[in-house]
């Protein structure tokens, strides 16, 4: 299962329990009874937490690939220059290595959103998936700052 496809699954899932839980916040709030009451209007709550979040995804999302296609046009997105195994996994050496030459570019320059969006993929093929979602929300934000068109 692809990303996306992952991603479309868990949003019809979300989607789903939140109006699961909608309805049976109806059904508590209905009972007239104050535990009822409270127990109900918190059942409200979860569906707006869930939908901010899903917004907050797809808004990073799009603007990651909004920088990927930026960079892609420039000529500029990372080479695929990683040693793999036999089975097809990353080289954990070769990711390393990658890794500490796009740190030390992003230490060079770091007003430049392009070295941070690199170090987001040398993250991500290193495994460090939280480091990597964070430089990528540093890159988005370099370049919104530096663009009169911002991005979201």
């Amino acid at each position: 299962m692809t990303s996306r496809t992952g991603f479309f699954v868990l949003s019809g899932i979300l989607l789903l329990v939140s109006l699961v839980c909608i309805g049976e916040g109806i059904q508590l709030v209905a009972t007239g009874k104050p535990l009822g009451i409270g127990i109900g209007a918190c059942a409200f709550v979860i569906p707006v937490i869930g939908v901010w979040f899903l917004t907050q995804t797809v808004r990073f999302g799009r603007a990651g690939e909004r920088l990927a296609r930026e960079l892609e046009a420039e000529g500029g997105l990372p080479v695929d220059e990683l040693k793999r195994t036999s089975g097809g996994r990353i080289d954990r050496a070769s990711a390393d290595a990658v890794f500490a030459r796009r740190k030390a570019e992003a230490e060079a320059d770091p007003t430049d959103w392009r070295n941070f969006f690199r170090l987001a993929v040398a993250y991500a093929d290193a495994g460090d998936v939280p480091r990597a979602r964070k430089a990528m929300q540093h890159a988005i934000k370099l370049r919104g700052a530096g663009s009169p068109t911002a991005v979201d």
